[in-house]
């Protein structure tokens, strides 16, 4: 499985990236949502992570022209992956086309709870067979 995570801190992507290697998934770091949409472009992907808060360009607008694409690829599914505690934060995020959204620091339990949840939604959806 290929998930991207876009995401600005080398640390945060590091520390995705050795939980994913548990799980024998290979992660793709992108270090702004400009450089992720690229990756999109060029590549396919089972599942997004992504964070909201990155210079440039913001999670929340990556979600946005992901979900305006002409492809398939609009309806991948994408995690937000957020230190931001905002009390309707999980709602808006959804409102803007998110399918979930997990809390820094994130656990490795509750990171594959929550992608194995979305690939089941997107299986049964026939987004992925």
């Amino acid at each position: 499985m290929n998930v991207l995570f876009i995401e600005d801190d080398t640390m945060n992507r590091r520390v995705v990236s050795d939980m994913l290697d548990v799980a024998g998934a290979t992660m793709t770091g992108a270090e702004s949502a400009e450089i992720g949409l690229q990756l999109i472009d060029q590549h396919d992907y089972a599942i997004i992570l992504v964070d909201l808060r990155m210079p440039g360009m913001d999670g929340i607008t990556a979600i946005k022209h992901i979900r305006a694409r002409p492809d398939a690829k609009a309806k991948l599914p994408i995690i937000v992956v957020t230190a931001d505690t905002a009390v309707d934060l999980r709602e808006r995020c959804i409102a803007q086309g998110a399918d979930e959204v997990l809390f820094k620091p994130v656990a490795m339990d509750s990171l594959f709870d929550t992608m194995g949840r979305m690939l089941a939604k997107a299986a049964g959806d026939g987004m992925i067979g």
